[in-house]
């Protein structure tokens, strides 16, 4: 294995669209969403164990969160959880694991992944990074992995590429990023040939990236490299603590990707899903003769065709005369919602928490 070769897991999100079973207690990447036995943060971890060093690979999450990380990945040494103290998307999250592993090995090559995606093709997914760190290794570049579309989906980002030459074997410069689209352009950029969904894994050498926030991103450069020395000793807590009340709330796409002139991206298809919606899930899940997905051993189906269905093992549910539902129960909320509605249920959310307030979130 690589001993250069570094991991960050990031698992600090809450998983909103996934709701009511992904709470912002216990958020989806600590889920067994797809009924398998294993969770999705376990998934990631144990794909990245195949080719990177056990202690090689950080989860960067919340301080809320710690305990679950240590009960689902107990092999994980506990100094590489790496908490942040409140979210600040992933600009900052990513500026903090760079410099705490630039302390360790400022040679390093940082592969930096979210923990809640669906891979199917492991061996496809270790081909296409090995690619990556190649490349990197070997130019100043930072590189992220497109998806090959297979429709016009409206809930991922989009990434457009310059497909008549190749900067190496099975990598492309990247000309722009677009953020989630309307059907109409999601349409218009399947059809074109020249675009990718975005699909937030990325691969450089950490010198690179830092070096990326320095010229992009200077404020938060600085905040982290002014007390970079205090990063892996006991005083490390105290100084983030200090940072990250100074940070802006910032997409990594937004501060560096869009910016830099030195993006790369390699196209990809290794059975890749956010499975950052329910429909995704049902996409994923095995179905019955009317095309229903079912996750819960009491589930009666009765004239019901291409559902969504997750209940209690604990509750008998009876579902009678729905097409194309997601259907949800856990023990004190139910959710009935169109299947070709689950983009609004982050707005669902929002509605409870002004109506009701926390108690079910």
């Amino acid at each position: 294995m690589n001993k250069n070769l570094y991991v960050a897991i990031i698992a600090g999100g809450i998983g909103s669209r996934f709701w009511p079973k992904s709470r912002v207690g216990y958020p989806k990447q600590f889920l067994d969403i797809l009924n398998t036995g294993k969770t999705l943060i376990q998934y990631t971890f144990d794909r990245f164990t195949q080719f990177v060093p056990k202690e090689n690979i950080f989860i960067v999450t919340s301080y809320e969160y710690i305990e679950i990380v240590k009960d689902q990945l107990p092999e994980l040494n506990e100094d590489n959880i790496v908490a942040e103290p409140s979210r600040k998307n992933t600009a900052p999250c990513i500026a903090y694991i760079s410099f705490k592993i630039s302390e360790i090995n400022p040679g390093a090559t940082l592969i930096i992944a979210p923990a809640d995606h669906l891979i199917l093709d492991n061996a496809g997914f270790e081909q296409t990074c090995q690619t990556a760190i190649d490349f990197v290794e070997q130019n100043d570049a930072l590189v992220t992995l497109g998806i090959n579309p297979t429709y016009p989906n409206t809930g991922y980002g989009y990434i457009q590429y310059e497909t008549e030459k190749s900067a190496a074997d099975g990598v492309f410069k990247v000309k722009t990023f677009t953020e989630k689209p309307n059907l109409e352009l999601a349409k218009t950029f399947f059809s074109s040939g020249d675009f990718l969904w975005n699909a937030g894994i990325f691969i450089w050498k950490i010198y690179n990236i830092i070096k990326s926030f320095e010229l992009h991103q200077p404020e938060l450069h600085e905040i982290f490299a002014s007390e970079k020395e205090k990063l892996n000793t006991t005083e490390e807590k105290e100084a983030i603590e200090r940072m990250y009340p100074l940070c802006s709330s910032i997409s990594i796409d937004y501060a560096i990707m869009e910016k830099a002139d030195n993006v790369f991206v390699i196209p990809s298809s290794f059975g890749w899903s956010d499975l950052g919606t329910w429909a995704s899930a049902y996409d994923n899940l095995e179905k019955d003769y009317l095309g229903n997905a079912i996750a819960g051993d009491k589930v009666m189906v009765i004239d019901s065709t291409q559902c969504m269905i997750s209940a209690s093992d604990e509750k008998l549910l009876v579902l009678q005369g729905l097409n194309d539902f997601i259907v949800i129960d856990t023990n004190d909320v139910l959710l009935i919602c169109k299947k070709d509605k689950e983009q609004e249920i982050k707005e669902y959310v929002a509605e409870v928490k002004k109506n009701i307030g926390d108690k079910y979130l």
